[in-house]
Formats: structure tokens, C-alpha cells, sequence
């Protein structure tokens, strides 16, 4: 840690934010609300001292304009995983928890780990994240309502159940269109959709959720691509002791997506297909296998991305 930077810690909540800044020993905690004028006193605060890094948690978006404000002023700015902060903690022996000791574990983050600075994504990329999310919300939503009406009984049940599914597919529709318009209004996600849907087994959805989820694609190695979303089997060894490979963290939702096309892919794909079919011959378990398949099927269009490349069965990863 170094005692001549400062560093910063900002935990937010919907009212107000909780920041610390510190320096070796020195500290200055504080609490501003989470408004413009609020933003404007962080924004001084963090250019007096001439910060270098700010940490903020991602809290389901109430960091979105907080760090936004402090990127806008120039100050160097990292949203971090929650689960980062709460292993940093308990690494460094802190089980208590208050808002003032989350901005200063924060800033103990920063300065210890000092996480590179990487650019906020811009408002249409935000949106259509934020649509994409809104259609799996609708599509979880479509699935309970029809497994109640397979159960209704009462007429009247089953008519309200109905009318709630005809809402429902014509907000599904709607928002499939205008995620389809986003995507044809611009030049460089209309090519990476291009070259993704060109791949059997990835369909629109999966192409949507890398498009938005996954900036990275194309622009790092197949190592650390498959770590980002979570699919690169970390070792679990002790001494002799050998523990089984598993995969651990990422990106969820993209996993998600990917692991759906995969089982399609498995089908349809002659190169997974292939890939599938052989681990399965040598003893790997189907589980185990469509993992691999996962991280086989990633790397290959990480590599297309990158080449500029639409699907060819003969390429290589």
C-alpha cells in the first residue's frame, strides 16, 4: 500500500453514499447524499487529493450516475463484484459490517489491490442490458403463469390467467423488436451479430446477451475470456491431495446463455458435436463434457469476433 496516494471507497445506498478516503494511516470518512450536490462534493473531494483509484460496489445500479460523475471529472474509477469486497474482508479479518466500514474497506481495496481502471459502458449499451434483463424478467414471468393455468380449475382463474399470457407475449414481442431495431441500428453490433448468429446453435437471444454482457469478446485470450464468464476450471489442490476441477464466479447470465446454445450446439454443431461425443467416449461425464463444450464453443467465437470471421467448421481455437 502506498502511504503517499490516496485512495478512495464509496459505498453507495439509494439516500446517501458513505465514502472514505485514505492514505497509509490517514483517514477522512464521510457521508454525502446520493443527489447531484452530493456528487459534486465527492467529485472535490477526490480531485483535492488527486486519487488513484475510487472503488464502488455494483449495487443493482444506484452506482451507475455515482460513477458516472466521478469518470465525467476524470478521476479513475472501478466498479467491482460485491463478492470482491466481501472476500477482501474476511481476508483481512473484518466480519463487522456498517456502511462506514464497507467505504473504508473499499478504499483498503483500492490501495491493496489497485483493480485496473476500465471504461463505463456507454447509455446504449446500458440499455439494452437493461432489455435484455427486462425479457428474461417476462419470460420467468410467462413460464409461472402458464404452469398456474396447467393447474387452474375455476374458469375464472383460468381467464385471468390468460389475459395476463396474451399481455405478457405482446410485451415479449414488442421488446424483441425493439432489441432487433437496436441491434440493426448499429454498424458494429449488427456485424458481431452477424458473425455470432452464423455459428450453429447461437440463436438471437444468446447473440444479444454477449453483444451486451460480454464487451470483451474478440479482444482477449481464449484463457482469459472463459474466465470472465466463468467457465475455466480452477484447481482445488492441497499438498498430494488432487481436488476435482470445478467452475467458479463469472458472469451468470451469460453462462447462462452459453450453456443453453451449447446444448443445442451439441446437436447441430458438427465441430461441438465432435468435441462432445469424444470426451464422452474417453469416460468424461455429460456434465463435465457440456462444460467443456461451453468453453470450446466461447473460445471459438472470442476467435471470430477477433478475426472478423463469420462460422467456418474447419477453424481452430
Amino acid at each position: 500500500m502506498s502511504i503517499s496516494s490516496w485512495f478512495g471507497g464509496v459505498d453507495v445506498a439509494k439516500q446517501s453514499l458513505e465514502v472514505a478516503f485514505i492514505r497509509g494511516e490517514e483517514e477522512d470518512v464521510r457521508q454525502v447524499p446520493n443527489t447531484p450536490a452530493g456528487w459534486a462534493e465527492l467529485v472535490a473531494a477526490g480531485q483535492e487529493r488527486r486519487v488513484e483509484r475510487i472503488v464502488l460496489e455494483a449495487t443493482g445500479g444506484y452506482e451507475r450516475r455515482v460513477a458516472a460523475e466521478l469518470m465525467a471529472a476524470g478521476l479513475p474509477v472501478v466498479v467491482i463484484n460485491p463478492r470482491q469486497a466481501r472476500d477482501f474482508a474476511r481476508a483481512t479479518g473484518r466480519l463487522a459490517k456498517t456502511d462506514r466500514l464497507d467505504a473504508r474497506g473499499l478504499a483498503r481495496f483500492a490501495a491493496a489491490i489497485q483493480p485496473p481502471v476500465r471504461p463505463l459502458p456507454d447509455e446504449k449499451v446500458v440499455e439494452l442490458r437493461e432489455k435484455l434483463a427486462r425479457h428474461r424478467q417476462l419470460v420467468q414471468m410467462r413460464t409461472a403463469e402458464g404452469n398456474r393455468l396447467e393447474h387452474a380449475q375455476s374458469a375464472p382463474v383460468r381467464k385471468s390467467i390468460q389475459k395476463l399470457l396474451k399481455v405478457l407475449d405482446q410485451q415479449l414481442t414488442e421488446l424483441d423488436k425493439d432489441i432487433d431495431q437496436r441491434i440493426e441500428e448499429s454498424p458494429a453490433w449488427r456485424e458481431k451479430d452477424r458473425i455470432l448468429q452464423s455459428v450453429p446453435g447461437v440463436g438471437p437471444q444468446t447473440s444479444r446477451t454477449l453483444l451486451s454482457s460480454l464487451p470483451e469478446l474478440g479482444q482477449c485470450s481464449r484463457q482469459q475470456i472463459a474466465f470472465l464468464v466463468g467457465v475455466a476450471p480452477l484447481n482445488r489442490d492441497s499438498g498430494k491431495m488432487r481436488g476435482t476441477r470445478s467452475i467458479y464466479g463469472g458472469r451468470a447470465h451469460v453462462r447462462h446463455a452459453l450453456y443453453m446454445a451449447t446444448l443445442v450446439a451439441t446437436r447441430y454443431n458438427p465441430l461441438i458435436r465432435q468435441h462432445y461425443l469424444h470426451l464422452q467416449e474417453v469416460g468424461k461425464k455429460k456434465k463435465i463434457a457440456l462444460v467443456a463444450c461451453m468453453r470450446k464453443l466461447l473460445c471459438i467465437l472470442n476467435a471470430m469476433i477477433r478475426d472478423h470471421e463469420t462460422w467456418n467448421p474447419t477453424l481452430s481455437t
